[in-house]
C-alpha cells in the first residue's frame, strides 16, 4: 500500500503526465494500485524501433519519491529482456544515484533514450538490426494476443491495433530509396569538327567538363562556358 507522500505525489504525476505526455511515451497507474504503473512507448523514427509498440511497467516502493522504481519491459524488443529488472541510473539498481526530483516523466523519458542507444547493462540484450525492426513490425499482434496486461490496461489501444491489423494499416517499414548512378554522357572527339568555330567551342566546354570534375567550382565552370560563348560571337564579328 502507498504511503501518503507516495499516493499524493503519484497523483500529481499522473495529472501531469495526461496533460503533457512526453513524446513516444503514454503511462497510466493502475486502477487498483497507484504504485503499479503501466507505459507505452512508440519506437521513434529513424530507429530500428520505428512503429514499434513496447509495453512495460514501473514499480513504486512506498517510499517512492525518495526510493526510485523498478524498470521491466513487456513486449519483445531486441534491446532488453522482457519482464526483467532493468539496470539503469533511475531504476531500483541505483538507490544511490537516484534524484527525488525526477518524476514518471523522467524515468521513461531516460528508458527510452538508454533503448535507442546501444550502451550495454544488466537486462539488456545484443541483437542484429534485422531483429529489432522484426519486432517493432510484430509488437502490435504481440501486444493484441499475447500480452493480457496490456490487453487490461490500454484497451483504447487494443482497439486501435485490432483495427490496424483489419485494415492493413500497421506501420510497414520503408525500404530506403538506393542511389541513382548517374550516366556518364559519351564524349565526342574534337578531331572529327572540321568547322573551326565548332571545334574551338567543343575544346574548351571539354576542358571545362574535365576541370569540373577535377573539383572546380559550378560558379568557375559557367565562367569558362560565358568565355566560349564571347570568343565565338568576336570570331563572327571580325569576319
Amino acid at each position: 500500500m502507498a504511503s501518503k507522500s507516495a499516493h499524493k505525489r503519484l497523483t500529481k504525476e499522473y495529472r501531469a503526465i495526461q496533460a503533457n505526455p512526453p513524446p513516444f511515451i503514454v503511462a497510466k497507474a493502475s486502477e487498483q494500485n497507484i504504485l503499479e504503473w503501466h507505459y507505452v512507448i512508440t519506437g521513434p523514427p529513424e530507429t530500428p524501433y520505428e512503429g514499434g509498440q513496447y509495453h512495460g511497467t514501473l514499480s513504486f516502493p512506498t517510499e517512492y519519491p525518495f526510493k526510485p522504481p523498478a524498470i521491466r519491459m513487456t513486449t519483445p524488443n531486441g534491446r532488453f529482456q522482457v519482464n526483467t529488472r532493468l539496470c539503469l541510473s533511475m531504476s531500483d539498481y541505483h538507490p544511490d544515484t537516484w534524484n527525488p526530483g525526477w518524476s514518471v516523466s523522467t524515468i521513461l523519458t531516460g528508458l527510452l533514450s538508454f533503448m535507442t542507444g546501444d550502451e550495454p547493462t544488466t537486462g539488456a540484450i545484443v541483437t542484429s538490426l534485422a531483429t529489432k525492426e522484426n519486432l517493432a513490425l510484430a509488437s502490435r499482434q504481440f501486444n493484441v494476443n499475447q500480452n493480457p496486461r496490456f490487453v487490461k490496461e490500454f484497451p483504447e489501444l487494443v482497439q486501435q491495433n485490432l483495427a490496424d491489423i483489419k485494415n492493413g494499416t500497421v506501420f510497414v517499414r520503408k525500404e530506403k530509396p538506393k542511389p541513382v548512378l548517374k550516366k556518364e554522357e559519351p564524349r565526342v572527339s574534337t578531331e572529327k569538327i572540321l568547322d573551326p568555330e565548332e571545334k574551338l567551342r567543343a575544346q574548351l566546354l571539354a576542358k571545362s567538363v574535365s576541370q569540373e570534375e577535377e573539383g572546380w567550382s559550378v560558379s568557375t565552370v559557367v565562367m569558362i562556358l560565358l568565355v566560349v560563348a564571347v570568343a565565338i560571337c568576336g570570331a563572327k564579328l571580325y569576319r
